[in-house]
């Protein structure tokens, strides 16, 4: 949400309600992951004595434990756990993951992206209002292999907040795929999209999420990004977000995701839009 929007924002049980059923499809649609009880047994092991750590080196007392209990279940019963987990635990998760991987600097999903967007050729505009607020952006770019190789047939899915920061499928007064789509790339791997330079945006704090966060003294906000989810038969997924050179909160924010590989510089076109190329490299399966 913009600092000077004056739209009603989504609530953060609305928004983890739409989070959770996006989480679902796509959790289908990977597939289980099969973990041994080997491994079981050692993660679980790790995190319970990590809990048991904090609780011992910190003096948690009885009434701490069961704030914290009845806290963990408003978290569970308002639908906040992608919202949580995402904001405060993914980037350490990724950061893992990117130690053994090639190609474009990857980050966080986030909690808003949703499945079966509208596809849309190399050369297109995301779907908008008519009156869309924003500076306009034109984002091109190519998809290629680790060799150098082109990728034609990519899939760009990109998604991102509007002006007032504010995510189609998440704020009620959007219609359904605002800014949203799956672009395929062309013959060469290359794309180029017509969107618009998204805001900043804090995430939901009318709920339990915010009210640790208040606890803690922290700030909600995120920079303004674009996500990208890039796939090319053969290749590993690209999960990634694209932040804006100087932007609020860019050095600061609350989902600690940002990379210096990741921030664009746009330039100014000659009709008071910005210009952006940005290629994405994607190692093999």
């Amino acid at each position: 949400m913009n600092i000077n929007d004056t739209s009603t924002p989504p609530t953060a049980a609305g928004s983890g309600a739409s989070a959770s059923a996006a989480f679902r499809v796509s959790r289908q649609r990977r597939g289980r992951v099969e973990t041994s009880t080997e491994r079981a047994d050692t993660v679980l092991r790790a995190l319970l004595d990590a809990v048991h750590q904090v609780i011992s080196d910190h003096e948690i007392t009885y009434p701490e434990f069961q704030a914290a209990k009845s806290w963990l279940m408003e978290v569970g019963e308002g639908g906040e756990w992608p919202l949580l987990l995402d904001v405060f635990v993914e980037h350490t998760v990724e950061e893992v993951a990117s130690r053994s991987q090639q190609g474009t600097k990857g980050t966080i999903e986030g909690p808003y992206h949703l499945p079966d967007s509208k596809r849309l050729p190399a050369a297109c505009e995301l779907p908008r209002r008519a009156d869309e607020k924003g500076t306009p952006l034109t984002f091109t770019g190519q998809v290629r292999d680790v060799d150098g190789t082109p990728l034609p047939g990519a899939e760009v899915d990109i998604w991102h907040a509007d002006a007032d920061g504010y995510y189609s499928g998440f704020a009620p007064h959007l219609p359904e795929g605002n800014l949203r789509g799956l672009v395929v790339t062309d013959d060469e791997g290359r794309f180029a999209i017509r969107t618009i330079q998204p805001a900043p945006y804090q995430i939901p704090t009318d709920g339990p999420t915010g009210r640790m966060i208040a606890a803690a003294g922290w700030h909600p906000w995120r920079p303004a990004h674009l996500h990208l989810m890039v796939r090319a038969e053969g290749h590993r997924r690209l999960t990634t977000q694209l932040y804006f050179e100087g932007g609020t909160w860019v050095d600061d924010d609350v989902a600690r995701a940002t990379k210096p590989e990741l921030i664009l510089r746009p330039v100014a076109d000659k009709e008071g839009g910005l210009v952006q190329r940005y290629d994405f490299v994607l190692e093999r399966d």
